[in-house]
């Protein structure tokens, strides 16, 4: 019996790493001859540095500007000419000192994520991947192209200040010095939401709260949003206010003005990198899950996604999650046909949480044992 082990990451309790490792550990208590194959899988923001490594990419560490102007390691990957960037690495919101206020909402830049792909770039990558998520800015990614050469200027011909709001400041752009080697490199961005760039659906309006903008620095942030996208568009001829280029504070923008960048549905993007179908091809059986199966699960998110292929070729499909909200009907029209949630076996969801891979080794166990 071949089996395949494809979760995503249970948020708080597991990496998806260590969640395969769980779930090969519950199915070989029920089948020990089995053949295991574990891929880790992600929607194309955090947790997918974690499935390229675990795909046979090498991972590396530079020291890079953080959100705030204090240096962190961020880790990146290569595998070949291929290199895969995560912006919550060098600019997440993880990284902040603090809880996200105001003040650094207004400040917080993408600098450092510029910096890995130069080093990107020093190591001989001529396609990027990158996976946008936790983000703590909304800069439009203008930091990432001033770690790049890229020099955004005032009215006075000075250099803006790092952050969103300074983008209000803009009235130019000086690209002479920006890298010549991002003209012949392929940018893979992986976007799974449709905002566009600013407006009430933008990238400062539904994604700035949650990085600590109150309601004047929404309004800063969407204003030098909607500035960075007209100086965009007067220094390149190209329209970046596109559906998905709101993710992760607008980050695409600079991107898809500068290069040939192509925005790619996340998921999609990360089963390429791991090769999913060819390992989908002679399986039996898949296990998959995450955090909590719910409806947002059901607009495609990787175990659904993943659970979709499998449905298509006649593959079974067991899901185990933290909880599941999704019914047994809206599961089973996507293959799911056994699925267990962890909160059913603890004594309570914290139980849980703190347990998670005893839970989910446990989980997948008994789902094998009575199907």
């Amino acid at each position: 019996m071949r089996i395949l082990i494809a979760p995503d990451k249970f948020k708080g309790s597991l990496t998806a790493a260590e969640a395969a490792d769980a779930m090969a550990e519950g199915a070989l208590r029920v089948y020990p001859d089995a053949e295991v194959t574990r891929v880790p899988i992600a929607d194309g923001g955090e947790g997918t540095l974690e499935a390229a490594v675990a795909a046979g990419f090498d991972e590396r560490n530079n020291a890079v500007v953080g959100p705030i102007l204090r240096p962190v390691g961020a880790s990146w990957a290569l595998k070949g000419t291929t290199a895969v960037i995560e912006t919550a690495q060098s600019s997440g919101l993880a990284l902040l000192d603090a809880e996200p206020t105001a003040e650094a909402s207004r400040r917080a830049h993408s600098y450092g994520a510029g910096q890995l792909i130069a080093a990107a770039l020093d190591a001989g990558a001529t396609e990027i991947v990158l996976g946008l998520g936790g983000s703590a800015m909304t800069d439009g990614g203008s930091g990432a192209l001033r770690a790049l050469g890229l020099k955004p200027l005032d009215a006075a011909g000075n250099v803006v200040p790092l952050g969103g709001a300074a983008l209000a400041d803009v009235v130019s752009v000086d690209a002479s010095a920006l890298d010549p080697r991002l003209a012949h490199t392929r940018f893979r961005i992986a976007v799974d939401v449709r905002n566009p760039l600013y407006g009430p659906d933008g990238a400062a309006h539904v994604f700035g709260p949650q990085k600590g903008a109150d309601p004047d620095a929404v309004g800063a942030l969407d204003a030098g949003l909607r500035t960075w996208a007209r100086i965009l568009a007067e220094a390149t001829g190209r329209d970046v206010d596109v559906p998905g280029s709101g993710a992760a504070g607008g980050f695409p923008a600079a991107f898809l003005a500068f290069t040939d960048a192509e925005l790619e549905s996340g998921f999609e993007l990360v089963a390429d990198l791991v090769g999913l179908d060819a390992k989908l091809d002679g399986t039996d059986l898949v296990i998959t899950g995450e955090g909590s199966l719910d409806g947002q699960s059901l607009t495609g998110k990787a175990p659904i996604a993943l659970a979709d292929r499998a449905r298509d070729r006649g593959i079974p499909v067991v899901a185990v999650a933290g909880r599941i909200l999704a019914t047994p009907e809206e599961l089973a029209e996507h293959g799911i046909e056994i699925a267990g949630a962890l909160v059913d076996l603890a004594p309570s969801p914290a139980d849980a949480m703190a347990d998670g891979a005893g839970y989910v080794r446990r989980a997948v166990a008994e789902l094998l044992a009575g199907a």
